[in-house]
């Protein structure tokens, strides 16, 4: 006989046959899990393919590639083979460690999910995705809501109807929501999201009543700055943060992604020759993706050990290195003189006045990803608004551009003059992809927090970014975020990075301080109120 511990502290003798029999169930399960996730892989590449490399003309071919691997991957993952597995090891499960049991639990919730919608409906969606990205490209550049209204309409339908199938009982958001972050439920969702607006909201209005002068135009008054130069600068500063280019590359894309295993982690970016910081920032966010691929196991590959934890943790990776690394003081000591070598005319820029221009809160911004990092938050809940209403049916299709456009008006005092510079700007509703804003603000609040409790356990964190160190604070990500892959749900991962439950507080008090320093706001914006 093995003994295993029992749950009122006991020794319990399990028979061999159960042993074997769960030995063998567990086997079965990752092997044809194995397959499935490198189909997803495959898929994964293709689609940086079609954003980044793909021809005009390809798409026809492109969308059968990828509706046929999402159906062979569905089939795989729904495969009674799978289910049999499952149900074994539910019986037994009293014999599986604990690394096992986070692996089952997580392959159960993908099963269970997929087993519920039919292989039609999964090709469709796939189909249609493939369809609307180019229609949204062209729709973008010429300014063309009509022309992408029906592919949103058809993405709406079908996630009604891939909710509906899961579960008939529950909120279709928040079922949707659970693709992306399947760990924390929207009530606690929303209750970070709604500290979040209270505390901001406030904030940006004592900001914008503020005579406090940033050097906000520190960049642009110095005219243009070539794209070729740009990327220089980009490929630069990868290689500073400790981005492993035999794992990685840089590429352009219209909207900046990441996407990759622990192998081979790619990173996109864009390119505006009035802006300079855009594609910087967006390369720095890019780039913490891509780390957190790149620190997930390479032993534990086509496991859920060796996947992430979904978006919200991968979005507080990003956050985390493009704000609280990228736009912190001490980091422009080592970035300002990486700018003065690509670009000559900026050499007369103060560490100080870099530091502004990359911290100002704008008060004309329309685009999320060139937002700052407060009213970046309004940006969100504005898209989130959206799609929630859209999934209720409590708005039409055709209501979304002026509905974005008062809603603009109303939370940032701006309001877009195109679709374009409006209801356009995203890809995410091109993929289909409605639950997944929610994940911007969830992964911010999960950076302070994480942030906070590195800069407690590495001794003088400020000083090593400022000398331009960043092993330490990527072996502390590595050890506390990405080695453990899905084996936690996300609370229980901040949990014991951080000593503390997921909230709001530490982002809170993280921009209360920062931002009442840079506009010298009154001490009630100072704390985490």
């Amino acid at each position: 006989m093995i003994h295993h511990q029992s749950t009122s502290g006991g020794l319990i003798a399990l028979p061999w046959y159960i042993l074997i029999m769960s030995t063998d169930a567990y086997a079965t399960l990752c092997e044809q899990y194995e397959q499935i996730a490198n189909i997803q892989h495959a898929q994964s590449v293709l689609s940086w393919d079609q954003q980044v490399t793909m021809p005009e003309g390809g798409t026809p071919a492109r969308t059968a590639q990828l509706s046929a691997l999402s159906t062979v991957a569905h089939n795989a993952l729904t495969d009674d083979i799978i289910a049999d597995a499952l149900e074994t090891l539910r019986a037994n499960s009293d014999s599986l460690s604990s690394d096992e049991k986070a692996t089952v639990r997580e392959i159960r919730r993908k099963h269970e999910r997929a087993a519920a919608v039919p292989e039609s409906l999964v090709a469709e969606m796939s189909e249609t995705a493939s369809e609307a990205l180019s229609v949204w490209e062209s729709a973008k550049a010429n300014n063309d809501f009509n022309a992408f209204a029906p592919y949103l309409q058809r993405h709406v339908e079908l996630n009604r109807e891939y909710a509906e199938y899961i579960d008939p009982t529950r909120d279709a958001y928040a079922v949707l929501l659970e693709e992306f972050e399947p760990c924390l439920p929207l009530d606690h969702v929303e209750s970070v999201l709604r500290e979040i607006r209270e505390a901001l909201i406030p904030m940006i209005d004592a900001i914008r009543a503020s005579d406090t002068t940033l050097a906000t135009d520190a960049f642009t008054r110095q005219g243009t700055y070539s794209s070729a130069n740009q990327e220089a600068l980009c490929r630069d500063v990868l290689t500073t943060l400790g981005y492993p280019w035999e794992r990685g590359r840089l590429d352009t894309a219209p909207h900046p992604f990441s996407m990759g295993t622990s192998f081979d982690a790619r990173v996109t970016t864009r390119f505006d020759e009035t802006d300079p910081l855009g594609s910087l920032f967006s390369t720095i966010h890019e780039f913490g993706h891509a780390t957190y691929t790149l620190g997930l196991s390479d032993d534990a590959y086509a496991t859920p050990l060796g996947e992430d934890r979904d978006l919200s943790v991968h979005e507080s990776q990003s956050r985390l290195w493009e704000n609280h690394v990228g736009r912190s003081r001490a980091f422009w000591n080592v970035l300002l003189p990486q700018i003065n070598t690509h670009f000559p005319k900026t050499d007369a820029l103060s560490v100080n006045e870099a530091y502004e221009a990359a911290n100002q809160v704008y008060k004309d911004n329309l685009i999320r990803v060139n937002a700052d990092e407060l009213t970046y938050h309004l940006h969100v809940l504005i898209r989130y608004e959206i799609e929630r209403a859209l999934i209720a049916g409590d708005i039409d299709v055709a209501e979304v551009p002026a509905i974005w456009d008062d809603k603009y008006e109303e939370y940032l005092g701006i309001r877009p003059e195109t679709d374009a510079e409006g209801c356009l700007q995203d890809i995410h509703w091109s993929h289909g992809n409605i639950g997944y804003f929610p994940t911007y603000s969830l992964g911010s609040a999960m950076a302070a927090q994480l942030y906070a409790a590195a800069e407690e356990s590495i001794v003088e964190l400020d000083s090593k970014v400022a000398a331009g160190s960043f092993d330490e604070i990527r072996r502390w990500l590595q050890t506390n975020v990405h080695q453990h892959g899905a084996r936690y749900e996300t609370d229980k991962l901040i949990t014991q990075a951080t000593g503390s439950s997921f909230t709001a507080d530490a982002f809170i008090s993280y921009v209360s301080e920062k931002y009442g320093s840079l506009y010298d706001l009154d001490q009630e914006f100072r704390v985490g109120n």
